[in-house]
């Protein structure tokens, strides 16, 4: 699979500035920037735009304007912004409505801890918000701290207390289960995203969007180890300061029998395929995935080497 790598254009120097001016300033002052940024990726990355027209595309059902493009780095970039602040400040300077908190209230209070899964909509940033409402149940997120160190080391500086419950994907397998395992124990939360496979990572091609797309396996391996509640989630941006989390039933615990393994995994990777659809088609200029999703472009000169593939269940 290819991949969007998020090199860091400028580097440590460029984020501290920037979040500098946006806590020094305020965010208000800080958004305006976003447009000469946005400028700036729009015109130098052709492979990026060129996998956000394509989405587009077929989210929308219609020929995509450059200003829908823009639109959707634009986008992007707020909520990026928008990550310090959650960080810095909580939930103060936005309005985060929430959706089926009581559907994840009833999961936590099962005491076995709940496996949150969401995707690369909106922000998971805004998941800071749960901690008003549930203080009570820790949360940790597994993130990859070697994607974007620069901009991970910026962030753990705002709120070292959340980065030191951070996940880091890149310790590898073991060392990944071993702390899901460890939070959920706690009847915490764990949260992560499933709708994007690293290099040499195992997926499974299922319909998105109208055509067969490979999501990653491995999220649904360790829900399958965990045997806890799982709950997708969604930080959607609304645009302004404005924010919804959404939580919803996916399951009291998955369970992946050996004999049926590969049917079994295709119809729980489909499942969460189409409810990533769903809020994709509800919110289109949210999913920021920005690299060849279907494999359908060629690759890019930097690109990785190809993932890891499983066979579709009509395949075997």
């Amino acid at each position: 699979m290819s991949h969007w790598k998020q090199r860091e254009g400028g580097g440590m120097f460029a984020i501290w500035t920037i979040r500098t001016i946006a806590l020094v300033l305020g965010r208000s002052v800080a958004r305006l920037l976003l447009y000469p940024i946005t400028l700036y990726f729009f015109l130098r990355r052709a492979h990026e735009r060129a996998a956000s027209r394509l989405y587009l595309s077929r989210v929308l059902g219609r020929p995509v304007t450059g200003r829908d493009v823009f639109r959707h780095i634009h986008m992007f970039a707020a909520t990026l912004l928008d990550r310090m602040f959650f960080l810095a400040r909580g939930e103060k300077d936005f309005r985060v409505e929430v959706e089926g908190l009581a559907e994840l209230d009833r999961c936590i209070d099962a005491g076995r801890g709940v496996l949150l899964i969401g995707s690369h909509q909106g922000s998971f940033e805004a998941l800071r918000a749960l901690g008003a409402r549930r203080p009570d149940v820790p949360l940790r997120v597994v993130l990859d701290k070697q994607k974007t160190p620069a901009l991970t080391t910026v962030l753990e500086a705002l709120a070292p207390d959340v980065g030191a419950a951070v996940i880091d994907a890149s310790l590898g397998g073991a060392s990944v289960a071993l702390a899901m395992a460890e939070g959920a124990a706690q009847g915490g939360m764990v949260a992560l995203l499933a709708d994007r496979g690293h290099a040499g990572e195992a997926t499974l091609d299922v319909p998105f969007l109208g055509k067969p797309a490979p999501f990653p396996v491995g999220p649904w391996l360790l829900a399958s180890a965990l045997k806890i509640p799982v709950v997708l989630c969604m930080g959607i941006y609304l645009g302004g300061n404005r924010y919804r989390l959404i939580f919803e039933a996916f399951s009291d615990g998955i369970e992946i029998p050996r004999a049926q393994r590969k049917a079994v995994l295709e119809d729980i990777v489909a499942r969460y395929a189409a409810r990533v659809e769903h809020y994709a088609r509800v919110y289109p200029f949210n999913w920021f995935n920005f690299y060849d999703f279907w494999q359908e472009m060629g690759p890019a000169a930097d690109e990785p080497a190809a993932s890891a593939r499983l066979p579709r269940h009509s395949d075997a």
